[in-house]
């Protein structure tokens, strides 16, 4: 199996999960090691995998591992709104290009390929509505990041049509778990309690997300990988929504700090509204079922950026720096 951002967040969870699990299945990871990827992710299984040090832009590098592989797990991705807000283009050359030069490689040597893509895809939905995304919902990506990732859906099933590629997509909700990168939500906060320092909170915090532990994700990818149909798409989440007030509130109290205590920033720019999906698919058709209930994968989320801050203070300086230049 070559595992694509393996030392990411997601990825590196994954490879976690998969080296636990199928302890008989050689693991290649393949990353480029970004700000957001670290090979200490890596620590605990570097004796059991394969680490190569490459962009997934490199086509003869790429080229190579895939013909020695059976499954590619394609995670590697700029994966921060944010950030694509800021300058978009190493979305486009990681999320498109690069996905391009894997399906290229699984195209030439008729391998097996799943890709990890985002709920963003399909824009938001009405904070007062009940509907959700399906399989079949159009996209309509609202930034930089969901347009690209959008693209590089359409270059699989483009591939999976016209050349009869062995791939499946699936779609997920927020995760949260270990090793994320603390630009994002949940750790930026949990990191600025355990400094002494407030949460911040965009806008008014009405914006609703589907939360979804890693360890989940990472099972339904599994299944998706043992058991999926050559072509489809399968949505990933928990069914558990809640708003980014809701979290830091949750959050603050989980840690012992007044629920209120939390500063207000500007929103970005095109903040979607609401994510939710409809993952009847999944556990229909693959019998998958999450296993975490929120608050107490919350609570787990918190200890373990508290027992590991050598692993996430070397960035948190620069990180909020940025947000700083960003107002927010």
């Amino acid at each position: 199996m070559l595992v694509t951002g393996g030392a990411g967040f997601i990825g590196s969870n994954f490879v976690h999960d998969t080296v636990r699990r199928f302890p008989d299945v050689a693991v290649t990871v393949l990353d480029a090691l970004t700000y957001a990827g670290s090979r200490r992710n890596l620590d605990q299984v570097s004796d059991q995998v394969t680490f190569v040090h490459g962009d997934i832009c490199d086509a003869a590098l790429v080229d190579g591992l895939v013909r020695d592989t059976d499954v590619l797990v394609h995670f590697a991705a700029e994966s921060h709104v944010d950030n694509s807000l800021n300058d978009p283009s190493p979305f486009i050359q990681t999320n498109i290009v690069g996905t391009f030069t894997l399906i290229e490689a699984v195209r030439r040597h008729d391998k097996r390929l799943h890709h990890i893509s985002t709920d963003e895809v399909f824009g938001d939905l009405p904070l007062d509505s009940v509907e959700q995304f399906t399989e079949q919902t159009a996209y309509d990506p609202s930034s930089p990041y969901s347009a690209s990732k959008a693209s590089s859906d359409m270059l699989v099933r483009a591939w999976v049509r016209s050349y009869g590629v062995q791939a499946t997509i699936s779609n997920c909700a927020n995760n949260y778990g270990p090793y994320q990168h603390v630009e994002k939500l949940i750790p930026r906060q949990i990191t600025n309690v355990l400094l002494d320092d407030k949460p911040k909170l965009y806008g008014a915090g009405d914006n609703v997300r589907e939360w979804t532990h890693v360890t989940d994700h990472n099972d339904a990818v599994h299944r998706i990988i043992t058991a999926g149909q050559i072509g489809e798409t399968y949505l990933i989440g928990s069914g558990d929504e809640r708003s980014n007030r809701q979290i830091i509130e949750q959050l603050l109290t989980l840690m012992d700090q007044e629920p209120t205590a939390y500063d207000h920033v500007p929103d970005r720019p095109g903040h979607d509204l609401r994510y939710s999906n409809n993952t009847t698919k999944l556990r229909t058709d693959l019998g998958w079922q999450p296993t975490y209930d929120f608050a107490a994968g919350l609570a787990a989320t918190i200890t373990w950026y508290r027992e590991n801050p050598t692993w996430w203070k070397p960035a948190k300086s620069q990180t909020e720096a940025r947000y700083k230049l960003l107002g927010r």
